[in-house]
Parts: structure tokens; sequence; C-alpha cells
């Protein structure tokens, strides 16, 4: 009940959806690459120790150099993930 009547106010109600993010390789701290679908707290920090001895990343195919990592590991986290912007 509300408004100035008390009277039973209509809502709209919408469906749920689910969050939306996206994740920089080339910014992002191992704490936040765990939210990425199939990588832990390891292969972030391999994503991360990488980055750092290997340079940036050009692109999400470049996270096949992180051992643990392969082609459908790729694909999943391949929504999440901003496009990398030239260094």
């Amino acid at each position: 009940r509300g408004g100035l009547s008390g009277q039973i106010i209509e809502i709209d109600r919408s469906s749920p959806r689910p969050a939306e993010f996206r994740v920089d390789l080339n910014a992002a701290d191992w704490a936040e690459l765990t939210l990425l679908p199939d990588i832990g707290e390891t292969l972030a920090r391999r994503i991360v120790e990488s980055r750092r001895r290997d340079g940036p990343y050009g692109g999400a195919d470049d996270l096949r150099r992180v051992k643990g990592i392969g082609p459908v590991t790729v694909e999943n986290v391949r929504p999440y993930l901003f496009p990398v912007k030239d260094q």
C-alpha cells in the first residue's frame, strides 16, 4: 500500500536478467579474472603472470599461451572480455 490515498500500487515486474560484465585482460588483477567462467584462482594467477612476463594480450586467442587454457576455455570466456585496445 502506498501513495497519498493508501491504495495498492501496481508495479510492473520484469523478468530477472543476468548481470553483464566485461573484463580487460590487460588491466584486470587475478581476483577479477576468477569471475570468468572456467577460470579459477590458479589460472587467473597464470594469466596475470604471463601478462607480466610476456607482455600484453593482443586478444582472447592469446590466452592459449597460458598453461591450462585451451580452445574451449577461450571460447567460454570470449563474450566476457573487452576488445583489446592497441597498446
